[in-house]
């Protein structure tokens, strides 16, 4: 199995607001990133994709971002793709439909996170169809703990 690591974290405490990096964060089964906007129902556009919550946790990997930045000549910071998580050393696409760990919590990878227009309005910059695909992670969580930076992702 593939293993990764966590390299970024972030949340927004209200939609709209800019997002703040963390060193650490706790995440409940069912409720999400405790201070994110999803975390206390403000979050707007909670979604399912067939009957699951995806709306979270979201991650995206490093790997997407420098590649993405490299090929079009922008300087993007990891903290302006609004992920909840960048990782690194793992690819996300994979685990979509399946079961993962971080730091011995347990996640489930519903679906691709795509970048969407309010994304690309917020950069001002075209990131389609740069980031199609490669957008990132929509996924469950379905364990209580701690994530933080430098954990494992298996």
């Amino acid at each position: 199995m593939t293993e990764g690591s966590v390299k970024g974290i972030y949340i927004a405490h209200k939609m709209g607001a800019n997002v703040s990096g963390h060193q650490k964060v706790s995440v409940r089964a069912g409720k999400g990133i405790e201070g994110d906007r999803y975390f206390s129902n403000t979050g707007k556009n909670r979604s399912h994709y067939q009957g699951q919550p995806d709306w979270e946790i979201t991650l995206i990997e490093s790997e997407v971002i420098v590649d993405f930045n490299k090929a079009t000549g922008n300087r993007f910071h990891e903290s302006d793709f609004r992920r909840n998580l960048v990782t690194e050393g793992i690819r996300l696409n994979d685990l979509v439909g399946k079961t993962f760990k971080i730091n011995g919590i347990s996640f489930y990878g519903v679906q691709l996170c795509e970048p969407c227009a309010s994304l690309q309005k917020r950069l001002a910059a075209k990131i389609l169809p740069a980031l199609l695909g490669k957008g990132g992670l929509r996924a469950q969580i379905r364990g209580n703990g701690l994530v933080a930076l430098g954990d494992s992702i298996a």
